[in-house]
């Protein structure tokens, strides 16, 4: 792609340069007022608008494209008559994608609208800037930079408001107890990787896009995984010989095959979709952090491992599923399609709990995880039936089905109760009931663990276990195999009980603080100004001293003259968790974190209600923020256009952002020039 582009510009070079011609696809309208009077100490928008010659499109100022092409940015020079308030806003953008980049972008044609809120702080008004901005077509590929200014004066009507010093701790909106100074109208400062003024709000969208890429990746991996586990358990295994006896049979055909294949995949896929709107942003944070909807996933979790184990089944009614089958045996590609029907609904008994478990694992604010779960697991569910109904002959290479199968089951049984306790963990660190430290945690999880050895050993059976294999007292090479696996985790969890740190499980058990074994560690963290609130439930890692309340960290910034360092983290946030075993466990951070900089943790699912007098409602979502966890969300999406955790900024005692903020990366290097570039960035002010 570097090199297609490379090649793109030059030969724009080469024969633009045969063109005496100076081409100005843009114009940019003198900047306008949303209102026809402005009066001091009253907000406006600003309103800058272009004309677009035809078959050109202007690039909008903001869309998740890394090293794409040039995004508009409108400059705005600071002057005493005004404040910017917020970001600047593209109105009604279109999607496109970007051929050239590679990648989807937002452009506009025709016309092009911009508008910065700002306050109006004096009468005489003076508004300069640049526009920074790319122009393309697609007649013929060309593409044109541009750099025009602006200059503009209004007069408002009304007394001057005095200019906020930003040495001083900037009074509270009316609306906001608990804010940055607003970081849209903030050039933040890159490390050299990027480049070197970066707007805040595009630069989250890049981090969260390779984030969200990521996860929805790794989460599609997980379900195909799981779909290649369903078929190794006695409810669907045996199912492969019956439908390839069925696609053998005179009449049918590999095309018929083939549709029965695609028509797993459409249906598991359709149950996904079907229950994505469930699964939005909206919901994301009360799914994984309110206790009602986490001891619900708890209870499922329990209920799909005792199942496996044996104890009862879980099956659909008997009458349903023979009225598909009936409709399966009329032939034809609608007796295929229910063919198909029929196989999901006889497995459900054993593919429900891992279908129901992946659901549940979906429930994190992504519209497309559920949908692609399930097309990630059916493909792994339909492709040995197809590719069995294509070659039959393949039959002859597969294990006979026995007691093997019930093994299989049974572990993913102990399985799913050990995964069903990280949910239980999520509500009780959310509400602090302090009924599941990390070393009952820890405990339960030996036991599972020691229970799936022994069974794989042969000391017990369950209900399942029939047959000659069940009975032959002899275990299997991969049995043992499975068995000292199990058993080695088992005993790398038992250090865990007397404070290991377990860096490999630290997104999966209780934090630290809650281990009553652990030793405790000196109390050289760092230096205080004063008593930390909420630090009677809320905690540091590694015996770092810090607060939990973000204006009780910028005052002792300023009275220590040090920069702030900003952990936007969550009780339930896996990658927080992982961050600060892995990467904040390392020396060279904790010294940085003890000695450089101000720390203040701030927990975005934190259930814990303030008093009355410190509600506010929030200009983001106009609801009334009342908890410890809602506040703090709201500050970072509403200052920093950003709502993943971890999410880590290094802040300037004035309140400005220091340099780029800092997601999930566990490269300990990293993290350290993060660090060494924000003590940089706080020496040269």
């Amino acid at each position: 792609m570097i090199l297609r582009f490379c090649l793109f510009w030059l030969v724009l070079a080469c024969f633009g340069s045969l063109e005496a011609q100076i081409l100005t696809p843009v114009k940019w309208k003198a900047p306008t007022f949303n209102k026809t009077s402005l009066v001091v100490g009253q907000e406006a928008e600003i309103v800058f608008t272009a004309s677009i010659d035809p078959q050109w499109y202007l690039y909008s100022s903001e869309f998740p494209c890394e090293d794409g092409p040039i995004r508009t940015s409108i400059t705005i020079e600071n002057h005493p008559s005004f404040q910017l308030v917020g970001k600047l806003i593209a109105i009604q953008p279109l999607d496109k994608r970007d051929d050239i980049f590679e990648c989807d972008v937002k452009i506009f044609k025709k016309q092009a609208e911009f508008r910065q809120r700002i306050k109006v702080l004096q009468p005489n008004m003076v508004i300069k800037g640049e526009y920074d901005y790319q122009v393309c077509t697609e007649v013929d590929g060309r593409c044109i930079p541009g750099l025009d200014d602006f200059s503009v004066t209004a007069q408002a009507s009304g007394q001057a408001q005095p200019i906020p010093d930003p040495g001083t701790i900037q009074a509270p909106r009316t609306d906001d107890t608990n804010s940055f100074r607003d970081t849209s109208s903030l050039q933040i400062q890159s490390p050299p990787v990027l480049s070197n003024e970066i707007q805040g709000p595009i630069l989250d969208a890049r981090l969260n896009s390779g984030a969200n890429n990521q996860s929805l990746w790794g989460f599609m991996l997980l379900a195909f995984l799981a779909g290649l586990a369903a078929l190794l358990t006695p409810c669907v295994f045996p199912m492969i010989p019956m439908t390839v006896s069925f696609f053998t049979g005179a009449g049918r055909s590999r095309f018929q095959a083939l549709i029965y294949g695609l028509s797993i995949v459409a249906i598991y896929t359709l149950i996904g979709a079907a229950l994505a709107p469930l699964m939005g942003p909206e919901t994301a944070n009360h799914l994984s952090t309110e206790w009602i909807p986490n001891l619900v996933f708890f209870a499922v979790f329990v209920v799909f491992g005792l199942s496996f184990l044996g104890w009862f089944e879980i099956a659909l009614p008997g009458t349903f599923i023979n009225k598909v089958d009936q409709q399966a045996e009329k032939g034809g590609l609608t007796g295929v399609f229910f063919m198909a029907f029929t196989l999901v609904l006889v497995s459900f008994s054993c593919t429900g709990p891992i279908v129901g478990s992946l659901l549940v694992t979906s429930a994190g604010g992504e519209f497309l995880k559920p949908i692609a779960g399930m097309f990630a697991f059916s493909l792994a569910f339909a492709i040995p039936f197809t590719l069995f109904a294509f070659f039959p002959g393949w039959m002859k290479s597969l294990p006979k089905s026995g007691g093997w199968l019930n093994t299989v089951k049974v572990m993913l049984g102990f399985i799913e109760l050990a995964l069903a306790f990280k949910f239980l963990s999520i509500a009780d660190q959310a509400f602090h009931w302090g009924i599941l430290d990390r070393e009952i945690n820890i405990a339960i999880w030996i036991v599972i663990g020691l229970l799936m050895g022994l069974y794989l050993l042969k000391f017990f059976r369950l209900p399942g276990d029939t047959g000659k294999d069940a009975e032959d007292p002899r275990v299997s090479v991969p049995r043992m195999a499975l068995a000292i696996g199990v058993l080695t985790f088992v005993m790398y969890l038992v250090p865990g009980m007397w404070g290991a740190p377990l860096k490999s499980l630290a997104g999966y058990l209780p934090p630290m603080y809650t281990h009553d074994f652990a030793p405790r560690h000196a109390s050289d963290g760092g230096i205080l100004c004063e008593t930390p609130k909420y630090a009677d439930f809320l905690h540091l890692p590694h015996g770092l001293k810090g607060y939990f309340d973000y204006k009780q960290a910028v005052r002792c910034a300023r009275e220590q003259n040090k920069p702030v360092f900003i952990d936007f983290t969550g009780h339930g946030c896996t990658n927080c968790r992982e961050m600060e075993a892995v990467v904040w466990s390392d020396l060279r951070v904790l010294e940085r974190l003890r000695n450089d900089y101000v720390i203040v943790a701030l927990y975005v699912d934190d259930k814990t209600e303030l008093p009355e007098g410190d509600w506010y409602t929030s200009e983001y979502d106009q609801k009334v923020k009342k908890t410890i966890g809602k506040q703090n969300a709201d500050l970072q999406i509403r200052r920093l256009q950003n709502n993943a955790q971890p999410f880590y900024v290094l802040i300037h005692p004035d309140e400005t952002v220091l340099v780029a903020p800092y997601g999930y990366d566990r490269d300990a290097d990293k993290f350290v020039a993060f660090l060494e570039e924000g003590k940089k960035q706080f020496a040269s002010r």
